[in-house]
């Protein structure tokens, strides 16, 4: 069979260390009987060694002649292929209790990661491997440089753990970047929960529109009708130095004043 060429516009990077692979797969720990998807499968450096574990396993893929390759060579009883743009893919499809695996284009990375929340509740984990500057982003503590809308609005929602680097030679052709693998668990049905999601999106948003000014002057629209200090938030306090928790109660009380319309 020809070689592949990667292509740049589906910001193609084809795994190619087994040991890497190898800590990928041990990370995931996949069960003969559960029901995992896999995004981006490429050349099947992830998809043959989850599939020695799973009965049944589904891929999505936008390369045509990919997915083709991958529709050849498994059967399709153990394989399903999904041929289409990951961020238009209704995982509720998929059923409940999923496991999302995958080698994630970093060009749709952060798009990708805010397409999977509204699916959350029917997911036991994921497991990517991104930009490692992204993954730093989305697992950062208030009140350092990495901190910002990203982190929040994943820290919202998922539990996320940093698990190792790899470097750009795991991979054929290699990016110009350090990647890492995280793995994601949703948080459960008791989390803190906004009141409604759509108007803690906007505040944050809005929040870290201008991270370096005070919050009073970034979100001066609605700044007369935040009761800060019954926040408990500093009126010089920037968005970096807000935590989770804080960024839902500024939510709130700017919905229950009427100020945000959910």
């Amino acid at each position: 069979m020809s070689p592949h060429k990667a292509r740049k516009r589906f910001g193609q990077h084809f795994l190619a260390d087994e040991g890497v692979v190898e800590a990928i797969v041990r990370a995931v720990a996949p069960k003969a009987g559960e029901s995992v998807v896999e995004i981006g499968p490429g050349l099947s450096a992830l998809t043959e060694p989850l599939l020695q574990l799973l009965k049944h396993l589904t891929v999505v893929e936008i390369d045509r002649d990919l997915a083709a390759r991958l529709r050849r060579e498994y059967p399709a009883d153990r394989l399903t292929v999904v041929e289409d743009d990951v961020l238009r893919v209704d995982f509720a499809e998929f059923g409940d209790r999923l496991r999302i695996v995958g080698n994630l284009p970093y060009n749709i990375s952060s798009p990708l990661l805010f397409h999977l929340v509204p699916y959350a509740d029917g997911v036991v984990d994921q497991h990517f491997m991104l930009q490692r500057e992204v993954i730093d982003r989305m697992v950062a503590k208030p009140s350092s440089s990495d901190y910002g809308r990203l982190s929040v609005m994943l820290q919202s929602r998922y539990r996320m753990v940093k698990l190792f680097d790899v470097q750009p030679e795991a991979f054929d052709p290699p990016p110009r970047v350090v990647s890492a693998v995280v793995r994601m668990t949703p948080l459960p049905e008791d989390r803190l929960k906004p009141v409604s999601f759509k108007v803690f999106e906007q505040v944050v948003a809005k929040s870290f529109a201008q991270r370096r000014k005070m919050l009073r002057r970034g979100l001066a629209d609605w700044a007369h009708a935040i009761d800060w200090a019954g926040l408990g938030i500093p009126e010089t306090a920037r968005a970096e130095e807000l935590s989770v928790a804080q960024f839902v109660a500024l939510a709130d009380s700017l919905q229950a004043r009427g100020m945000v319309a959910g």
